[in-house]
């Protein structure tokens, strides 16, 4: 440590952008291993309190962790036949959804028509001469499909041996991250790795509270309204929503072509926009933040920056991964003061003065950063969370 304070500043900040660097070149080439590694530790950590539970009955180690691994595939399984189950009655539509598209379209061209001097037969002529470009690129869509779905099997396969491994060898991994540090750092390490905890089942727990009463509240609002396929609407908003901003997005506009799809009126869309829109503002104001609570704020930057980067790295479950990393990231270079800059730069402590003009923002304080989080209510976590 004190060999790092003895490094002038600008060759410190060369070293850690460099380190930055090999990190993300490190993590696009090993992506295909990480990934998996990475769901399945913060499953591990939803799964801790369960298998606490068994343990705390005398449960064997081994039975204890399996019937928390059937518990989370049972719970996984009925996502799944309820999705199927919605997917298959919306297969049944097919031929009512095809009469709905061919009217669609009908009446869009005919709009174009009205107002453009293009015709009917020449807008036939442009989308006939767009088609071969079309197909190739269906084709392309197709064969990385194909790939998809087979790292998706290996994704899937590997999730349940690194989830019982990391339960089984918990304690090995724990006496791992202590003997990086020194004995007068411990205290602080313990911290950080408590703090963890809290935030990642407070978050991932949330996430499951509220793909629940999304799929619930947007599914029976739609169904009571009258629009078909409501409660697939609810279950795929409810998921794409996971994904901080892109995914409602998203949602908003799958949710659009289903009604548009299904319907041969236009006024459910505007129905389906404005129950998504009022649902959603309940979602973000009054209920996650009464469920996952305020202990970690993330700026909107660094979670649109991070949600795309890692898409970029690792696709949706990259997407999904981000920002409990972030909150990670955040909570470790928080408690060190060589790298704290980079917490403030993540985090949502916003000052109200400028720093140009206030020097006692420039520092590396605790005192500081605890009343920044006061004033924008930030709550550390409880230590009998």
């Amino acid at each position: 440590m004190n060999y790092m304070q003895n490094i002038p500043l600008t060759v410190r900040r060369a070293i850690e952008v460099m380190g930055l660097f090999f990190l993300g070149w490190i993590i696009v080439l090993g992506k295909g291993v990480l990934a998996p590694i990475l769901m399945a530790f913060f499953l591990s950590i939803m799964l801790l309190p369960l298998y606490r539970f068994f343990r705390k009955y005398k449960f064997p180690e081994m039975l204890a962790i399996a019937i928390s691994l059937l518990t989370l595939f049972v719970v996984a399984g009925l996502i799944i036949w309820f999705f199927s189950a919605q997917i298959s009655s919306l297969v049944q539509d097919f031929p009512t959804i095809q009469k709905n598209v061919t009217n669609h379209l009908n009446a869009l061209s005919a709009w174009v028509g009205r107002h453009s001097p293009y015709s009917t037969a020449e807008q036939m002529e442009f989308i006939r001469t767009r088609s071969s470009g079309l197909l190739s690129y269906a084709g392309n869509l197709l064969s990385g499909a194909a790939l998809s779905v087979t790292s998706v099997f290996v994704f899937v396969a590997l999730l349940p041996i690194y989830i019982f491994l990391l339960l089984f060898y918990r304690n090995l991994l724990l006496r791992f991250v202590f003997l990086w540090f020194p004995e007068e750092m411990h205290g602080k390490v313990g911290e950080a790795l408590h703090e963890m905890q809290i935030i990642i089942k407070s978050y991932l727990f949330g996430l499951l509270i509220q793909v629940s009463y999304m799929t619930v509240l947007l599914g029976g609002i739609l169904l009571i309204i009258g629009i078909k396929h409501a409660l697939l609407i609810g279950l795929i908003f409810a998921f794409l929503n996971l994904i901080p901003y892109v995914g409602a997005l998203l949602g908003n506009i799958i949710g659009v072509l289903l009604t548009l799809a299904s319907s041969s009126e236009l006024w459910p869309i505007l129905a389906v926009l404005g129950t998504i829109a009022g649902v959603q503002f309940l979602d973000n104001n009054i209920l996650m933040p009464r469920i996952v609570g305020s202990k970690v704020k993330i700026n909107a930057l660094a979670t649109i920056v991070g949600v795309l980067v890692g898409g970029e790295i690792a696709g949706i479950a990259g997407m999904f991964l981000s920002l409990p990393i972030i909150a990670i990231l955040k909570i470790i270079f928080d408690r060190s003061r060589s790298f704290r800059q980079w917490g403030v730069l993540f985090g949502d402590e916003r000052p109200d003065a400028n720093p140009m003009k206030e020097p006692e923002l420039r520092d590396k304080s605790e005192a500081t950063q605890q009343q920044l989080q006061r004033e924008n209510k930030v709550e550390p976590p409880h230590k009998d969370t």
